[in-house]
């Protein structure tokens, strides 16, 4: 009896990973009432796969309800009642908004970011079983400073024909995004922090980064610390990416590593991120998050919503729903590796609404 059991409980435990361990969590009084968010679908695909979210979180029953606000790339800045539902909620999930690029109005992601000082921005970039990928173990979390840099917007034409652009690093902002970067790597029983930078040539901007990082890692000698110079990282990245653990970085830097190694790890269509500050916290896809989709794929509905419903799933455990974002990745990463509902940048065919109804069905 007990010898035909033993490949019954097997099955029951591959497809239900908790049952092989006891949680004990005791939540305060009120954990459970649901809590607002304001949701910006944004532009392109972006209402496709923030609706994506809205199904999966009516089907798991998630404590959340969502505060919708109509934004769009091309707006002169972002609507200052949007701003306000965000300051009220601490929360907010947003699809791309698109960035023109050249002239036109300034980014809105960027303006977000500043107006919320959203200074870290964060992404995992990780292999997802039954993806294949170039790479295996990769497990990369690129942390960015999010508000200067050459993303400070000082530029101006000096004469005709001459345009200047300012990068500004100050000692603050790469403290506060180095304790972080650090912070992250300790409560989550990481290894090693590197600091990506080009201090060979911008040697007081960067060298001043590098400065920063420093003193703060001496506060956390369990954490092993090391450099890298931006270039050399690229190449590293794509020959032998399962070296990196947390990499923190100034800003347009950190842009160009997590793009790189999420595509190493599988697509930006799969990665997830999210920009937090000290009092709020803003969710999207973790790479490209201007980048808001072809028009075929929009008018096709095969947007690709997995990055988004990790993103959700990285916003409830913020909220303090550990279990709901269990049961939603659990769920996500399912369906990815059974490899039968996959769209066109993963190698298939499925719409939106396939990959969203086959995650529903393998919720537990």
């Amino acid at each position: 009896m007990a010898r035909r059991a033993l490949p019954i409980l097997k099955q029951l435990t591959d497809r239900h990973p908790a049952w092989t361990r006891s949680v004990t969590y005791m939540p305060r009084p009120g954990d459970g009432a649901p809590r607002a968010v304001t949701l910006i679908p944004g532009d392109g695909v972006g209402p496709l796969v923030t609706n994506a979210v809205e199904q999966v979180m009516e089907a798991m029953h998630a404590p959340v309800y969502f505060e919708r606000y109509d934004v769009h790339g091309d707006m002169s800045r972002v609507p200052q009642e949007v701003i306000e539902s965000i300051q009220k909620n601490k929360v907010c999930l947003k699809g791309g908004l698109r960035t023109r690029v050249g002239g036109g109005v300034n980014s809105l992601n960027v303006q977000l970011r500043k107006e919320l000082d959203l200074y870290a921005s964060l992404v995992h970039c990780f292999n997802l079983p039954g993806l294949p990928t170039r790479h295996e173990n990769v497990d990369i979390v690129v942390i960015r400073e999010n508000t200067e840099g050459e993303y400070s917007g000082l530029e101006h034409e000096v004469v005709p024909g001459v345009v200047e652009s300012l990068k500004v690093i100050t000692k603050f902002c790469s403290e506060r995004i180095a304790k972080y970067a650090f912070e992250y790597a300790y409560l989550n029983n990481r290894k090693k922090v590197t600091a990506v930078h080009k201090a060979n040539i911008m040697k007081l901007a960067d060298g001043l980064f590098l400065e920063s990082c420093r003193e703060v890692a001496t506060n956390y000698p369990g954490i092993k610390y090391n450099e890298i110079i931006v270039d050399n990282c690229c190449m590293q990245l794509v020959s032998k990416p399962e070296q990196f653990d947390v990499m923190v970085t100034p800003n347009l830097y950190g842009n160009l590593v997590a793009n790189t190694a999420a595509g190493i790890a599988g697509g930006t269509g799969v990665m997830p991120g999210g920009n937090a500050g000290a009092d709020h916290a803003v969710f999207e896809q973790g790479a490209s998050a201007g980048n808001v989709g072809s028009e075929n794929i929009t008018h096709q509905k095969k947007a690709n919503p997995v990055a988004l419903l990790l993103s959700s799933a990285m916003m409830l455990r913020h909220l303090q729903f550990p279990s709901f974002a269990d049961r939603l990745e659990t769920a996500v990463k399912r369906v990815i590796s059974e490899g039968k509902y996959r769209t066109k940048d993963l190698g298939g065919d499925s719409t939106t609404q396939e990959i969203v109804d086959a995650v529903i069905a393998n919720l537990d």
